[in-house]
């Protein structure tokens, strides 16, 4: 039997503005963000009254996520259940700094950072095979509790990424071509071990605009 998921990405923050690198550290939604969750309640709130049916809520632990949760599991009277497994990648030390910063404090983990090798670790941080692999562990409970259920999973950017790859069989270390944004709607059927990416970045209720998950990169010098 199929499990539906809808992940979602938390609502905007001040670092995502600025392109801030957050991972494990425990940022509020901006106003931008609280507004954006407002109208994912809305918009859950009308599609439950057209009959839509959606069996329970979970979370990221970390505050831009439960911030976003909340007023459409309120709306749709489910309790919200958090889950440390769907907190966003450990940047460790780069936590706290945009990538220009990064490269400076950090030349050469910057360096090995860009050549997207997964098992590439920042100082005290997690490499994106450990994540990729901690992200689908976390899952694997969740999707087995609601067979043939349509459930909702708020978590971050990096999640999200890790989903696309698996339902997709892309590779951890192959560039993006897909859109990660604040509040989307991402659909994915699991099923048999398997995910089936139904739709992604819905944000019709943000009037089709809303902002990519990308971080801020320092231009390289011409040739």
């Amino acid at each position: 039997m199929a499990t539906q998921v809808l992940f979602i990405r938390h609502g905007e923050t001040d670092w995502n503005r600025i392109k801030r690198i957050q991972g494990h550290i425990d940022i509020p939604l901006a106003t931008s963000g609280v507004e954006q969750a407002k109208r994912l309640a809305e918009r859950f709130a009308c599609e439950a009254h057209e009959g839509a049916r959606l069996d329970a809520v979970y979370s990221s632990d970390l505050m831009r996520a439960r911030q976003t949760a909340q007023p459409f599991a309120d709306v749709l009277g489910l309790r919200l259940q958090l889950r440390e497994g769907l907190r966003e990648r450990n940047y460790g030390a780069f936590q706290g700094h945009d990538s220009d910063e990064i490269s400076l404090r950090f030349p050469d983990e910057y360096a090995r950072w860009q050549t997207r090798d997964p098992g590439f670790s920042p100082p005290e941080g997690e490499s994106q095979r450990v994540f990729y692999h901690r992200v689908l562990h976390a899952l694997e409970p969740i999707v087995a509790a609601h067979p043939d259920g349509r459930i909702a999973c708020v978590a971050h950017g990096g999640v999200l990424d890790c989903v696309y790859r698996f339902a997709n069989g892309l590779s951890l270390d192959a560039p993006r071509n897909y859109q990660l944004l604040n509040t989307s709607v991402n659909v994915v059927d699991f099923e048999g071990g398997r995910a089936t990416v139904v739709s992604w970045a819905d944000v019709v209720h943000l009037g089709g605009h809303a902002k990519d998950d990308s971080f801020k990169t320092t231009p390289r010098p011409e040739r």
